[in-house]
């Protein structure tokens, strides 16, 4: 039983990534899915696929190799959920990282929130 598993997918991603694993894999869930094409997007990781298994699906992961380290940081929690405003949306380390945020038209980067003129839950923040 994960409680937070958001914080567990971005936790696995860190983890191969600092022990130089060319894949990994987490259970299956459309969020998941989401975050994972901004960060295919953004070429934060290679590629995802989805791999139907017995009792439940998961999402194996292809890492890019270009990254040496990678921050994820976790923002808006179970405990703690943060939304914003468009107009509150500030740029991740002065434009160098993106901010993950859900909105009402889906997942996606808090610069393109901000150019829609959409607010959120801010996810996580990757640098």
């Amino acid at each position: 039983m994960v409680t937070d598993p958001i914080a567990d997918l971005l936790t696995r991603i860190r983890n191969a990534v600092k022990a130089k694993h060319a894949k990994t894999s987490v259970a299956y869930s459309k969020l998941k899915v989401a975050i994972l094409e901004v960060l295919k997007r953004k070429e934060f990781i290679q590629d995802y696929k989805v791999v139907k298994g017995g009792s439940y699906d998961e999402v194996e992961i292809h890492l890019n190799d270009s990254y040496q380290s990678l921050h994820l940081k976790r923002v808006s929690k179970p405990g703690q959920r943060i939304y914003m405003k468009s107009s509150q949306i500030k740029p991740v380390l002065n434009g160098y990282g993106i901010g993950v945020i859900s909105t009402p038209k889906g997942v996606m980067t808090t610069y393109e929130a901000r150019k829609t003129g959409l607010g959120g839950e801010l996810l996580c923040e990757v640098w």
